[in-house]
C-alpha cells in the first residue's frame, strides 16, 4: 500500500496500489505514516496517482500533519492531481498544506 523512500533525511512516503484515498484506506495509511513521524523528522507525501480523496482522507491528511507540528516534524504534500487539487481549494486546504509540484521541488523546500 505505502512505499517509503529515504531520500537524505527525507522520508518519501508514496502510494503504490490504491488511486484513491477513502473511508476503507485511510485509517491504515494513517496508522503506518504516524508510524514514521519522530521528532524532527522531514516528510513528503507523494499524491502521484490518486485521483480522489474523500472526507475520510482529507481527515487523516489533517491528522498527519496536526501529528506533525506536534512533533515540530515538517510535512510536504506533492504531485496532486488537478481532480484532487479542486477538492484541496474548495476545502480552503491549500494554505493549511504546504503543497508542491513535485518531489524535486519538496526536496529543495527541505534545504
Amino acid at each position: 500500500m505505502l512505499k517509503v523512500d529515504n531520500v537524505g533525511n527525507v522520508m518519501v512516503v508514496s502510494f503504490s496500489q490504491d488511486n484513491k484515498i477513502n473511508v476503507t484506506v485511510s485509517q491504515k495509511i494513517k496508522v503506518e505514516v504516524t508510524k514514521l513521524i519522530t521528532p524532527h523528522s522531514k516528510l513528503v507525501l507523494n499524491l502521484d496517482g490518486i485521483n480522489y480523496i474523500d472526507s475520510t482522507g482529507f481527515g487523516m491528511l489533517l491528522s498527519i500533519l496536526r501529528t506533525c507540528k506536534n512533533h515540530q516534524s515538517l510535512l510536504k504534500l506533492c504531485n496532486i492531481s488537478p481532480e484532487v487539487m479542486e477538492l484541496v481549494k474548495l476545502l480552503q486546504l491549500q494554505t493549511v498544506f504546504d503543497i508542491k509540484g513535485s518531489v524535486d521541488e519538496c526536496l529543495k523546500g527541505f534545504e
